[in-house]
């Protein structure tokens, strides 16, 4: 079963929704940032992926987070006009945080071929 425009409207609509209850309720210490959402078929169930700055503050964004659960709903209602607010659950991306090292090692990789190909080419006009 393919998901529809409004399904892929709505999740949308709860991504910016969390994101902007995040940034004016949380501290920033640690960042949090919403990475996606994962919205289920029947529209009852919202997981929040989320990740944090700095690194290894995952476990104080979730405890907050957490806490806030209803709090966040409740914003959800007044903010978004919706009929049905899903329940949330939050996890933190693995994912994001895999290709953000992956883009590191990229471009570390990629320094060191422009280091490499700027000592050959020191070496032949020597």
């Amino acid at each position: 079963m393919a998901i529809s425009d409004k399904h892929v409207r709505f999740a949308g609509i709860l991504t910016e929704l969390a994101a902007r209850f995040i940034q004016t309720e949380a501290n920033t210490n640690p960042l949090i940032t919403v990475t996606r959402v994962d919205l289920s078929k029947d529209w009852k169930r919202l997981i929040i992926f989320v990740t944090t700055i700095p690194d290894g503050r995952e476990g104080d964004a979730m405890i907050f987070l957490k806490r806030n659960a209803s709090e966040m709903r409740n914003y959800f209602k007044k903010h978004g006009r919706m009929k049905h607010i899903p329940h949330l659950e939050f996890m933190y991306d693995a994912g994001e945080k895999h290709r953000q090292h992956m883009d590191d090692l990229v471009k570390e990789i990629a320094k060191e071929n422009k280091e490499a190909a700027a000592m050959e080419e020191k070496e032949k006009s020597a």
